[in-house]
């Protein structure tokens, strides 16, 4: 009786103690920079057009981030050179370019990141919250999959096809 008692009492406790990250320890894993791998997927919301996109994302452990994204990562230098770009060049190259830094939080039971937008490179962007599901893969490798259906809603998560994958920068 006794023996069957402390075994469920700590088959309870291990149970408990592995279903879900600890928020510290989920914060600690996703302390800093990271490479963008890959895009899969169109964005619900803007439809960038990603063609070997390139990009770094970073959180620090103050609570703050920042991301920038080539779409298509092949951005060529001004003809002119770095002051004197043609409106057509100047237009391509905002185009082509996603940039935004703010605070963010964890939500580890959701299993969300949320991204407190404090400026971008687009000005519609400011006070905006993008929130992404996150899924580590290993140690080196971070799945972002933003849950934003462009319409105002959020997908579910078993029906998102836009996602991010990162991987850690050594």
């Amino acid at each position: 009786m006794y023996k069957s008692l402390a075994l469920t009492l700590l088959l309870s406790c291990v149970s408990m103690s592995s279903a879900q990250p600890q928020q510290e320890n989920v914060s600690e894993k996703l302390i800093g920079a990271w490479r963008l791998v890959s895009v899969v997927g169109t964005d619900p919301t803007f439809h960038f057009a990603y063609d070997h996109p390139t990009g770094i994302i970073i959180y620090d452990q103050s609570g703050w981030m920042a991301v920038q994204i080539d779409i298509k990562g092949i951005r060529q230098p001004f003809h002119n050179g770095p002051a004197a770009g043609s409106d057509e060049e100047k237009v391509d190259a905002f185009d082509n370019y996603v940039g935004y830094y703010g605070t963010y939080t964890l939500d580890v039971k959701a299993q969300t990141i949320t991204h407190h937008l404090e400026d971008a490179t687009s000005p519609n962007w400011r006070g905006v919250n993008n929130v992404r599901w996150f899924e580590f893969q290993g140690n080196d490798r971070l799945l972002l999959i933003p849950r934003e259906d462009g319409r105002g809603g959020v997908i579910d998560r078993k029906n998102a096809t836009y996602k991010l994958l990162w991987e850690r920068i050594k």
